[in-house]
C-alpha cells in the first residue's frame, strides 16, 4: 500500500529579508546568494509540515501494521518534492531534513508583496513581526528557525546530474514523532543544506562560498499537480488461494490481464478493492462445463505487482515494489487503494508486472499496460 498525505502548511524563510513571510508562494526554495566580493553569503530554508493524525489513528486501529512495540508502523515514509525549474545546480549536492523544534504559523505572504508581509513565519519570527514570537534561542545567524538534531533526527537526499525531484526517506523522523511526541512534537521538517550560515570557512554547503545553484520545488499552494506529499509505504498483501489453481506453463508465458468490476470513477474518501485476473492468450481446449476463459487462476505469489500512473503525464505515482504486491483470496487476485491519498479530478492508469521463475534460467518478467483507467472525484 502507498498512502499519500498532503502538506498541512509550508513556507520559505529568507535570510536576506529576515521578517518576510512567503506562506502563500507557489514555490519553495533552498538557495544561496553570494556577494561579488565573496564575503557575504545569504541562504533560504524551507519549512513544511504534514498532519500525522490519520497515520497514527490507522496504526492504532491496525489498518497500518504495527511494529513490535505497537507505537509506529512497520512501514517506510518518504518526503516527495517536485522540481520547479531549479537554477544553475551543481552536479552533486545534498539536501537535509530535520524536525523543527518550535511551532510556527504559515502566514499568507508572497515574495513579491510590496510592502512585504510580515505576519507569519520568517527567518526571524515564528509567528510574525507584529506582536509575534521570535525563533529562540537567537544565535549568531539571527535564527533561521530551530530544529532537533542527532540520531534518528536527520534525513538526507543526494542529487546528481540526473535527479531533480526529491524522494527522501524520512522514516526515522516520522517514527520519532509517533513514539516520542511529547519530547519531539511534530512541528514539521526544516529543509536546508548542510552546515550553518555566518561561517565562511566551515566548508559546509550553507557556509561556504561554493556556488551550488538554487533548489526550487512546488509548494502546497501550487496550481500544478505536483504538491509536496508524505508517502507511507507498507506491504499489505495477503495470500489465501482457497481451491483456486495457479496459472502455469504456456498460459503464464503468453498471458493477458483483465480487470473485473473496474468503475470509471471513485470518490476521494473511498477505500476500494480492485480485482485483476490473468489468463492465457490462447487457452487450451477442454471439455469442462466452464469455459476456460472464465476459470479464475491465481498469478505467482510475491512477484505479481500493480503500478499506478498519472494518465495524463505518465508520471509514476505508485512504483512496482514491496508496497504494491497483489493479494489473493478464494475469488482471485486483488489489491486495495485508499483514494483519499490521491488528487481529486485526476485520471489514473493501472499497470501490472508479473515475474515467474525468479532466479532461474526460465525466468520471465512481463509488463502489462492495457489502458485500465479511473478518475478520483470529490
Amino acid at each position: 500500500m502507498h498512502y499519500f498525505t498532503f502538506a498541512d502548511k509550508d513556507a520559505t524563510i529568507y535570510e536576506v529579508s529576515s521578517s518576510m513571510n512567503t506562506g502563500m508562494d507557489e514555490i519553495l526554495e533552498v538557495k544561496k546568494d553570494i556577494s561579488e566580493t565573496g564575503d557575504i553569503v545569504q541562504v533560504s530554508r524551507v519549512l513544511i509540515k504534514f498532519d500525522l493524525s490519520y497515520i497514527s489513528e490507522s496504526i492504532s486501529r491496525g489498518l497500518i501494521p504495527n511494529s513490535s512495540n505497537g507505537h509506529y508502523a512497520s512501514s517506510s515514509h518518504f518526503l516527495n518534492l517536485y522540481d520547479a525549474k531549479p537554477e544553475a545546480l551543481a552536479t552533486s549536492q545534498s539536501l537535509f531534513a530535520y524536525p523543527i523544534s518550535q511551532s510556527w504559523s504559515m502566514g499568507d505572504g508572497h515574495t513579491y508583496d510590496n510592502p512585504i508581509t510580515t505576519e507569519g513565519t520568517s527567518w526571524m519570527y515564528r509567528t510574525g513581526k507584529i506582536n509575534g514570537t521570535l525563533w529562540a534561542p537567537q544565535g549568531p545567524s539571527a535564527s533561521g528557525a530551530t530544529w532537533f538534531s542527532g540520531s534518528a533526527l536527520e534525513a538526507s537526499f543526494s542529487f546528481d546530474q540526473d535527479t531533480l525531484d526529491v524522494r527522501m526517506n524520512v522514516t526515522d523522523i516520522i517514527n520519532t514523532w509517533l513514539i516520542s511526541g511529547s519530547v519531539y512534537p511534530n512541528e514539521g521538517f526544516i529543509l536546508k543544506r548542510s552546515g550553518s550560515v555566518g561561517n565562511l570557512n566551515s566548508g559546509s554547503d550553507e557556509g561556504s562560498t561554493t556556488e551550488l545553484g538554487n533548489l526550487s520545488f512546488f509548494s502546497s499552494d501550487t496550481h500544478t499537480k505536483y504538491p509536496p506529499t508524505l508517502e507511507t509505504v507498507w506491504d499489505d498483501s495477503k495470500w489465501s488461494t482457497g481451491s483456486l489453481s495457479p496459472i502455469t506453463g504456456s498460459d503464464l508465458e503468453d498471458m493477458v490481464i483483465y480487470m473485473k468490476g473496474l468503475r470509471p470513477k471513485y470518490k476521494e474518501k473511498s477505500k476500494t478493492k480492485f480485482r485483476v485476473v490473468g489468463r492465457g492468450r490462447f487457452p487450451a481446449k477442454s471439455y469442462s462445463t466452464t469455459p476456460s476463459n472464465l476459470s479464475v487462476k491465481y498469478l505467482p505469489s510475491g512477484s505479481s505487482y500493480y503500478s499506478i500512473v498519472d494518465a495524463e503525464t505518465d508520471d509514476v505515482v505508485v512504483p512496482y515494489g514491496s508496497g504494491s504486491k497483489l493479494s489473493c483470496d478464494s475469488s482471485g487476485n486483488y489489491f486495495n487503494i485508499w483514494m483519499n491519498g490521491y488528487q481529486p479530478e485526476r485520471y489514473y492508469k493501472l499497470e501490472y508486472r508479473v515475474i515467474s521463475g525468479s532466479g532461474t534460467a526460465d525466468e520471465t518478467d512481463q509488463y502489462f499496460d492495457e489502458g485500465f483507467t479511473f478518475k478520483v472525484t470529490l
